[in-house]
């Protein structure tokens, strides 16, 4: 694997492999020495153009864990307020000599096309409308930890799926591994022709007591040029999450940040079905296997394959 631009980039077999390799980085943060040696000497950049908590965070310290030294961009209060291009700033990074870089950014491709101008590993940590793929992964590897396997598990993706990149993501990497998938919300903010991915389509949550698993995505009023439904009021009103609708038995998520009182309410955010920290905490390890993969990918064993283990992973960096 030479670059994570999309979940379209990886087979069942592949997401297995980075799935296995992010239990192995679980049990060593359960120790009290939490970092390895496996990327010492290397550097990870990561650049957003986007805000961002979860992902930036957890793919700096996956970084760290793993003993690289990162640069940490933020586009505000950088060159690139001064009207800086991202070629350039690539460019200017590219001194540092990156072994990866993880983008963000507001314009779709954009990830893929800096594919063309650096040597380095890419990481898409969000292109546009297009692709999220590093949160599908944390999110299989989420319910994995939970179900077990994702076979014929019903799962519905709630809300804003128009202007979702999870969504898009999340689509694909769920009917990877075997999950149906239903995507429910406003005719005016489900995309048009999405029942070409496999996905159903329903416009209510009439028949929502059917799935296993709730998806509950956010309105993304930052990127709403007009008004796709008559108020919030009104959308949380048809298609909120709360008690009242919330079987016993399913299983709640959201790839954060969560409006309360809009996509879900407070009980619902604070209860045990609930598996929004599980996510966060998962974000670290997948993130970790993710640099891992790709980084030690370039130094494989004579037979062409990776080693068995991150030989270093019982030592302290």
């Amino acid at each position: 694997m030479r670059h994570l631009l999309s979940m379209e980039d990886l087979d069942r077999d592949r997401i297995e492999t980075i799935l296995e390799r992010a239990a192995s980085f679980a049990e060593v943060s359960r120790r009290e020495i939490k970092k390895v040696p496996t990327l010492r000497g290397q550097t990870v950049v990561t650049l957003f153009y986007e805000s961002s908590t979860r992902t930036s965070s957890s793919f700096e310290l996956a970084a760290k864990r793993l003993s690289a030294d990162v640069v940490s961009v933020k586009a505000g209060g950088s060159s690139v307020d001064k009207g800086e291009s991202l070629k350039d700033t690539i460019e200017t990074l590219s001194a540092y000599d990156p072994a990866a870089i993880v983008l963000r950014h507001p314009y779709a491709g954009s990830s893929r096309m800096l594919t063309e101008w650096v040597d380095a590993a890419v990481i898409n940590a969000g292109d546009g409308m297009h692709q999220h793929p590093s949160q599908a992964l944390l999110d299989i590897f989420t319910l994995r930890n939970r179900i077990g396997s994702l076979e014929g598990a019903n799962i519905w993706i709630v809300g804003d799926v128009l202007h979702s990149r999870v969504a898009r993501s999340n689509i694909q990497g769920f009917q990877q591994m075997g999950a149906s998938v239903t995507v429910a919300g406003p005719p005016t903010l489900i995309p048009r022709g999405i029942e070409s991915t496999g996905c159903e389509v329903r416009y209510s949550l009439d028949e929502i007591d059917s799935a296993d698993v709730l998806y509950l995505l956010r309105m993304q009023r930052e990127r709403m040029g007009e008004n796709f439904v008559p108020s919030i009021r009104e959308y949380a009103r048809l298609f909120q999450m709360n008690t009242r609708r919330l079987g016993p038995r399913q299983l709640v998520m959201h790839p954060g940040p969560v409006n309360r009182g809009v996509e879900i309410s407070s009980d619902v955010i604070d209860s045990d079905q609930t598996l929004i920290s599980e996510q966060v905490a998962s974000g670290l390890v997948v993130r970790m296997a993710i640099l891992y993969e790709l980084l030690t990918g370039r130094e494989r064993t004579g037979n062409g394959s990776a080693p068995d283990d991150p030989v270093p992973i019982g030592e302290p960096a």
